[in-house]
């Protein structure tokens, strides 16, 4: 085992019931575009995280919420394509771009909580009322005098 082999994961945790092995995810060494100075132009330091949702061992209903979701980084194939190029290293850029991947399943994954429809209340109902009223009112003083009319 390779010192850089030591900290990865061999599989993505996205809940207690839902993980994704590696091998999955395919992660490919990018040259950084953007500042760096020489480094730049050597070293690939940035990462692209591929991941194919319709070959994922995700279960069918998660891949179908993922397909509809209107992501930009989800191509017409189906694949999400993930760019980390936020640190000089090509491993923290590794772990940032799982950690984007895992941030957003979980945000696809958590369904919203249902908004259960109350009634306004009688104080807050007189207050429109109440407004609209004095909206009126002023209104009604700025149009012409009825004796300018004729």
């Amino acid at each position: 085992m390779t010192p850089h082999n030591r900290h990865r994961p061999h599989v993505l945790t996205i809940s207690s019931h839902i993980t994704i092995p590696e091998e999955e995810i395919e992660i490919i060494g990018i040259r950084a575009a953007g500042a760096g100075g020489q480094n730049v132009n050597k070293v690939s330091s940035a990462v692209h995280l591929r991941f194919d949702i319709r070959r994922s061992s995700l279960p069918e209903a998660y891949k179908q919420r993922l397909l509809r979701s209107n992501d930009r980084r989800i191509n017409k194939d189906g694949v999400l394509i993930i760019k980390a190029q936020r640190f000089r290293s090509q491993e923290k850029n590794r772990q940032d771009g799982l950690l984007r991947l895992q941030q957003l399943l979980d945000k696809v994954f958590t369904s919203r909580k249902r908004r259960i429809t109350t009634q306004p209340s009688h104080s807050s109902r007189q207050r429109r009322l109440d407004s609209k009223t004095r909206r009126g009112r002023l209104k009604r003083l700025r149009t012409r005098p009825a004796w300018q009319d004729s």
